[in-house]
């Protein structure tokens, strides 16, 4: 069974400085590189590269960014007939500042992702019936967000929505179209309306969140691991201990190894597992989508490192 991304394709610009400069604060940075990513287009390949058939929705702009990133998206295996060139505008961009820590600040300028439009929503649910699940994020405007959940509940599809960019004003109807909602700790903090730092916090805001009716939350804590609360349980999963290079996508590669151990048939624990040692493997790289591990380098991984689901 096959994943569909509805969600965004934008150009990262990335800059690398020994550290996050202050408000007004300017430093000289030692490397730029232009990048493909998007939230959408992350998670679509990290579910591609992981051997599952992927369609992304969405839009790209007419200038030469648009096809550098339809092309990127391609090559990784993912597929892009449902995928639109906007001629009346540009391509998404993120400006993104990598330290040397590996953390980072990124600006979305959303350009054709923010004309997803009804006529976008109509060439998703021309698929919508063939796959298993549905990934969804923020980096597109929220009504279609929620028409595409709306339409996927409809038909028994499995609905994942990482809420990023963090936002605390997501409609209530929204909540009951969710199969499983994947916050990190600041977009869990927002959500939930409580700070989250640590197992502890992510438990209290997790649960905040499943009350709200969704069957399952899962908050991502970087190299603390993450928390699941579902009807029948609630369990930790710790990260691996990796040297981390670059935390971009590290997120999204944890929803792509989660979306395609789902439509593999694996458990949820095991599809948690997984979607672990993808997101631990893509700190060890640079870049969003270079950093996406394939099967084989995963299989790799897990193997040196074994992992008790």
């Amino acid at each position: 069974m096959s994943v569909i991304v509805f969600g965004s394709i934008n150009m990262d610009l990335v800059a690398r400085t020994p550290r996050i400069p202050a408000p007004g604060e300017t430093l000289t940075g030692h490397g730029f590189a232009m990048i493909p990513g998007g939230k959408g287009a992350n998670q679509a390949v990290a579910v591609a590269r992981l051997g599952v058939p992927t369609q992304m929705v969405g839009r790209a702009g007419s200038d030469s960014f648009g096809q550098d990133l339809v092309k990127a998206l391609r090559h990784s295996g993912v597929g892009c007939d449902r995928v639109t060139i906007d001629d009346s505008t540009q391509s998404g961009i993120a400006l993104i500042t990598v330290e040397d820590t590996g953390e980072n600040n990124i600006v979305i300028i959303p350009g054709a992702n923010g004309r997803i439009d009804e006529s976008d929503l109509e060439r998703l649910k021309q698929i919508l019936p063939s796959s298993k699940v549905l990934m969804l994020q923020l980096e597109i405007p929220l009504l279609m967000v929620v028409a595409a959940a709306r339409a996927a509940k409809a038909i028994g599809v499995t609905v994942i929505l990482d809420p990023a960019p963090a936002r605390s004003d997501l409609p209530d109807e929204l909540y009951s179209l969710i199969d499983i909602l994947t916050p990190n700790q600041v977009e869990a903090s927002q959500l939930a309306g409580i700070p989250v730092t640590d197992l502890e916090s992510a438990a209290k805001a997790s649960a905040i969140l499943y009350k709200r009716g969704i069957p399952t939350v899962i908050t991502k804590l970087g190299e603390q691991g993450s928390y699941c609360i579902t009807e029948m349980e609630s369990f930790c999963t710790p990260a691996f201990p990796v040297e981390s290079i670059d935390t971009v996508a590290a997120g999204d590669c944890f929803n792509g190894g989660l979306a395609a151990g789902l439509a593999h048939g694996m458990s949820l624990r095991q599809a948690i597992a997984q979607a672990t040692a993808a997101a631990a493997l893509s700190v060890t790289k640079a870049g969003a989508q270079p950093s996406l591990p394939t099967q084989a380098e995963l299989a790799v991984f897990l193997a040196r490192q074994p992992f008790e689901s």
